[in-house]
Order: structure tokens, then sequence, then C-alpha cells
């Protein structure tokens, strides 16, 4: 077999499923290392079993010394490049010394069973991994499969989907694929959030025919779609300023974001439904407000986590961001600058929304003081208002967007 490892996928059918030359090497092996439910399929190999435990680290500290000098099989679930062990081996110890084999992965099965085409799917894996975020994740998304656990069960995601009122999906959830008690079927939410399923399964969400029309696009939207305190609308970075923040942030797909004084929360939910697969964390000080963000998180699917807290407290524990949004400093915005801008991320971003010269003036010295490029762009915008069948423009009060870039 020569000095390579070996990484050959296996399904719940057991050595049965395996080609012959799979079959060979895992017989001809010295050592066959795996989780303890692959190895139970070979009661009679007569080499040293090793069971995968205790995370990737110990597991490859022990596999590196050891497939130099003995022939090596690792059997992995289904394709073992596919949320699977096989892509961390191929980097620790190379491509030319790693041989993967895969065999069907589950989502190939599930949709195989469901008798319909996955190369249009999102695929996503939340296997030892948060929910939080889902919701932005698949929101539009015709087809989703989901790889689940003990703890995002397929009841958890139904409840997670109803939170957020993401009915118009139906669910077709696989258990123990290609085994002997293989169970596949459709389940309305409903049904699927009060019932219980073997801890092997994969969940398919695929949007009714129908039910696609009321999809949002694009961004900046309008602000009366968003909730706000009322009868004083004045906690919400109005649409035309949204739309320039959202630019000057240069968000990518994975991107941190704090939104630090966050109000209504709308800059929150549009950061997250462009940042789809990365965090994003509101902090507002007035409890009033809290209601509706909540509302804003959910009736736009943009699953942000909202932190009750005056800036700076509560930013210590927060991940480092891509992108900061401060749209209210509560009298701390030097410090809460300072702050921002030796946590940031080579390339990120700081975005003041200024609405007072000496809001403008602070925000400008204190980026500079921090050595980030700083510009300043004034918007005045003028909404159309209808004046006896006719059309008038009424000027909105001017804002300054101060923006500062770490090089």
């Amino acid at each position: 077999m020569g000095n390579l490892i070996y990484v050959i996928g296996i399904g719940e059918d057991g050595a049965g499923g395996l080609t012959p030359d799979s079959l060979s090497k895992v017989n001809n092996s010295e050592i066959l290392l795996g989780g303890e439910r692959q190895l139970n399929f070979f009661g009679g190999y007569t080499g040293e079993k090793i069971v995968l435990q205790g995370g990737l680290k110990p597991f490859t500290d022990k596999l590196e010394g050891l497939w130099r000098e003995r022939r090596t099989v690792v059997l992995a679930s289904g394709d073992p490049l596919f949320f699977g062990i096989a892509g961390y081996l191929v980097r620790k110890f190379g491509p030319e010394h790693v041989e993967v084999i895969p065999h069907y992965s589950s989502v190939q099965l599930a949709f195989a069973r469901l008798g319909d085409s996955w190369q249009d799917a999102e695929l996503i894996s939340l296997h030892g991994r948060p929910i939080q975020g889902l919701a932005q994740r698949i929101d539009g998304k015709h087809k989703v499969a989901l790889l689940t656990d003990e703890s995002n069960t397929p009841a958890v995601i139904a409840a997670y989907l109803r939170e957020f009122g993401m009915i118009e999906y139906e669910a077709f959830v696989c258990e123990r694929l290609g085994g002997v008690e293989e169970i596949c079927r459709f389940w309305t939410l409903d049904e699927m959030e009060t019932s219980e399923f073997a801890a092997l399964n994969v969940v398919i969400l695929r949007r009714r025919p129908g039910t696609g029309s009321s999809l949002r696009r694009g961004f900046a939207y309008p602000d009366e779609e968003f909730q706000q305190r009322k009868p004083e609308k004045g906690l919400i970075t109005k649409r035309e300023v949204r739309a320039l923040v959202l630019s000057e942030l240069n968000l990518s797909e994975d991107a941190v974001v704090w939104d630090i004084g966050s109000g209504s929360g709308a800059v929150a939910a549009e950061c997250a439904r462009i940042a789809r697969l990365g965090k994003v964390y509101a902090l507002e000080k007035g409890a009033e407000n809290l209601p509706n963000m909540e509302a804003n998180r959910r009736k736009f699917r943009a699953d942000f986590q909202i932190i009750h807290q005056k800036a700076p407290q509560g930013l210590e524990s927060l991940p480092d961001p891509d992108g900061v949004f401060i749209g209210g400093s509560g009298g701390e915005l030097a410090d809460i600058i300072a702050l921002c801008a030796a946590r940031l991320r080579p390339e990120g971003r700081i975005v003041v929304g200024a609405i007072t010269i000496e809001t403008l003036y602070g925000s400008m010295e204190a980026l500079k003081q921090a050595g980030l490029d700083c510009r300043v762009t004034m918007l005045q915008a003028s909404r159309g208002k209808p004046i006896l069948g006719m059309t008038r423009f009424e000027g909105m009060n001017p804002v300054y967007v101060v923006s500062g870039r770490k090089s």
C-alpha cells in the first residue's frame, strides 16, 4: 500500500457497501481508524483498531506516528470530503500522502430518496455548529439540505423556522439513510416540531410552489417596513443613509459586524442579510427599543444577536469586527472609536452616522487619531411628497457619513 493514508467512506450498509478494492485496502491494512460505529462493521478485523475520539488534533497526532511505518486506513461516514475528516487530513499531511475513496454522501442519498436534483440546493451543516444565523442563509433558497446533530434536531429546526415565519417550506426527513431501518418521509413544520427522530438524519427543506412572491431582494428597504418607536420615529437610520452606510462598510459574506447604538436594528438587519455567513452583533442601551429590534430581526429573517448594553461595555467579549457602524454613542464616541479601531481586522471599516457638526468633528478626529484612513460624505436627500395632485420635494436633515478604513 505504500506510505499513503487511505480515507475510505462507508455507509450504513457497512462493509457490504464497499467496493472490492476498498474492502481489500481495509483487510490488508495494519491500522484501522474511525468512529466506533464504523469500526464495528469490521468485527473480524485482525489489525489494530483505533477509535476516533477527543477531537481532530489528538487523532491526527496519533496518526502522525503510525502511517509512515504501518499500512493505515481511516474510515469515515459517506463522502469524507463533504463536511468530513478528509479535508483536514489532506491539509495536515499533504495531498500526496492521502488518498480519498468516497462513498455516497448522506445528501446524495437523501435527494435520491426525494427524487429531486441537488446541484441547485444550499448545503448547510449544523453538525457541531450553532443554528444562529440560519435564517439569512436560507431565506429565498428553493432547496436546502441540512446536516443535523443531537442539538440541532429536526424538531429544533422546525421551531426555528416558525420563529422567523419561514412557513413556506415543507420538510423531507431521512433517518438512518442506507440502513435496514431507513425512514424517509415528508413532514409539516408543525408535525416536525413535536416529533422525535433517530440521531442519524438529514433534513431537506423545499419551498412550496406559489410561496415565493414576497421574497425580499436588494437592500436599503423602506423605513416604513421596519418597526420603530412611535410616536417618536427618530431611532432609525433613514433609507438613503442606510444605502451609503452599507456601501461604506463593504461587507463580505462572512464578515463580523458590530452595530453600536442600534436603535430599531435596521442597519443590523441589513448587515445580517449581506453578511449571511458571518455574525452581526447589535448593541443598544435603551430597553424600550429592544422589542422593535426583536420584531425587525424576525420580520427580515436576519438572525443577528441583540446585546442590551451601553458601549463600550459589552464589546470586550465579541469577536474582532470587519465592520463597525456607530449610530449612537451615548457620549462615549472617542472611546468607542479607539476601542473599535484597536480591534478592527485588516481592511476593516468603521462608519459613523453623524447628525451634528460636533459629532462630525469628533468622529473624524478620533478616526485619524486611531490611524485610520478617513473620509466623509454629507448626504442631504429630498423625498417627493404629493401636493394638490402634483409632487413637491421635502428635504431631509443632512447626515454626515464618516468612514475610516484600516490598511
